[in-house]
């Protein structure tokens, strides 16, 4: 059993060709929207509410931001998608080889639970389904969610991502550590693909 409390910063890099050394331990990727919640949700997950910065402001995350998971892995914060700024980092520079690597085991996709899907947020869903990769929907923000809001999304999710099947999704709470928990057990899954 993975201990997600044995989790520490490594590095920050510009892109995947700056990635740690020890190149071949395996990964899982955080990847959504800017400001939708990866920061705090890996802050969750280790049980370390400064493990990594937390901005309100969309486009903190300008690197690929690497994180030691129990001696064995590496959790990668991703700077989000669809913030414009002539300061923010591009987004698909730092991602293109990181997707054709072996050591990538898989993907939390995380998207706001409050908000409808978005044309970037389709795009990325097709080209993982492209990719052939792994992946787990983490609907962010879900304590501010009622029973009809959340069967909402669920349809929104079913309506455009069509492969995707209710195992594959985790409502993520800040106060609900059961969405915590699931998700652990579905990245253990996942590094050991």
């Amino acid at each position: 059993m993975i201990n997600f409390r044995n989790t520490k910063f490594i590095k920050s890099a510009p892109d995947y060709s700056y990635a740690p050394k020890d190149r071949l331990l395996p990964e899982i990727l955080f990847v959504g929207k800017s400001n939708v919640g990866k920061s705090t949700l890996l802050n969750l997950m280790s049980e370390n509410k400064g493990l990594a910065k937390v901005s309100s402001t969309p486009g903190a995350t300008k690197y690929l931001n690497y994180f030691l998971l129990d001696d064995k892995y590496y959790l990668i914060d991703a700077p989000g998608y669809g913030f414009v700024s002539d300061k923010n980092f591009v987004f698909t520079k730092a991602m293109d080889s990181m997707f054709t690597s072996k050591k990538l085991k898989g993907v939390i996709f995380l998207l706001d639970s409050r908000r409808t899907l978005t044309d970037d947020d389709k795009v990325f869903y097709n080209f993982l389904i492209d990719k052939n990769l792994p992946f787990v929907i983490a609907l962010t923000k879900s304590d501010k969610l009622n029973q009809s809001e959340r069967v909402k999304i669920i349809k929104d999710i079913h309506k455009h991502f069509v492969i995707v099947k209710d195992n594959e999704i985790v409502f993520i709470s800040n106060k609900d550590k059961a969405g915590i928990n699931k998700l652990k057990d579905k990245v253990e899954y996942l590094l050991k693909l």
